[in-house]
């Protein structure tokens, strides 16, 4: 699967709007490719407390409820469709699902792929 393809799923999920008086969601999408070829997406949630969490982190929590891991490729969209890289929190917690996720590659603006790796240039695990 292209990024291109992982653009257009990322995308096709964002959705802003307010949940409640203290939340909204929807403003960003993140699409993950998994080993097994799987797909999932995610959109951030946001809180006046902080207890929101990130387009990537609900991808992820997808993937791990369908009992995957490992992932491969890993995008993230804002709401007026551009790239975004993702956050530290984010970074640090793909990379602890699996230890390959160091591997996986990560689209952090357009055209531009590194690996989580690169995002993590001085791991505390070493």
């Amino acid at each position: 699967m292209t990024f291109s393809e992982l653009y257009s799923k990322a995308n096709a999920v964002i959705n802003p709007r307010m949940l409640s008086q203290h939340a909204s969601a929807g403003g960003v999408g993140a699409a993950i490719l998994t080993e097994g070829g799987t797909v999932y997406t995610g959109v951030c949630i946001d809180t006046a407390c902080s207890m929101g969490f990130c387009a990537e982190h609900a991808a992820a929590a997808t993937m791990i409820t369908n009992g995957e891991n490992r992932v491969v490729k890993m995008i993230a969209v804002g709401s007026k469709g551009n790239v975004m890289p993702p956050c530290g929190r984010c970074r640090e917690f793909i990379s602890q699902l699996h230890s390959d996720n160091l591997n996986a590659e990560v689209m952090v603006d357009d055209g531009v792929i590194v690996t989580l790796k690169e995002l993590l240039p001085h791991d505390w695990r070493k």
